[in-house]
């Protein structure tokens, strides 16, 4: 029996995984400096700490972004990662099923940086649409694997 037959899939599982620790890095980059220039807790005129939702409304929305892309990230996401590891698992994860993998994470990156830069809803929401049928078409075919 090959191990490598159907591995293909697994190459897009962690280019995402890794993608989600670049956003990690890119939310801390710019969050943390944001919040040094905050008044800082037990200073005269600022607050003994932070609770998210103060940080929500102290911090610039676009470095909050940031953000709200990571959270986002542990998601949808997740649904493929499940269905990845179906795929490789039960060997069909190499051809059309790995093409469409990579579509999603390709789509999820974009969705990451327009949402971290731009932001504007209706563009991302495409996108959020377009990677979101591809991981349907995956979630199909991943069932009619096991049928």
């Amino acid at each position: 029996m090959n191990h490598t037959v159907g591995m293909q899939i697994l190459g897009p599982v962690i280019a995402l995984a890794a993608w989600t620790m670049v956003m990690w890095l890119w939310m801390y980059a710019t969050r943390i400096p944001a919040i040094n220039r905050l008044p800082q807790p037990g200073t005269p005129g600022a607050d003994q700490g932070w609770t998210a939702a103060m940080l929500e409304d102290m911090l610039p929305r676009e470095i909050q972004w940031k953000a709200h892309n990571y959270n986002h990230l542990h998601e949808a996401p997740t649904v493929f990662y499940a269905v990845a590891l179906v795929l490789a698992m039960v060997g069909a994860g190499d051809g059309l099923n790995a093409t469409l993998a990579w579509s999603y994470v390709a789509l999820r990156v974009i969705h990451s940086i327009w949402q971290a830069t731009v932001n504007k809803v209706m563009p991302r929401f495409a996108l959020f649409t377009l990677s979101t049928l591809v991981l349907i078409a995956l979630i199909v075919r991943a069932a009619l694997v096991l049928i």
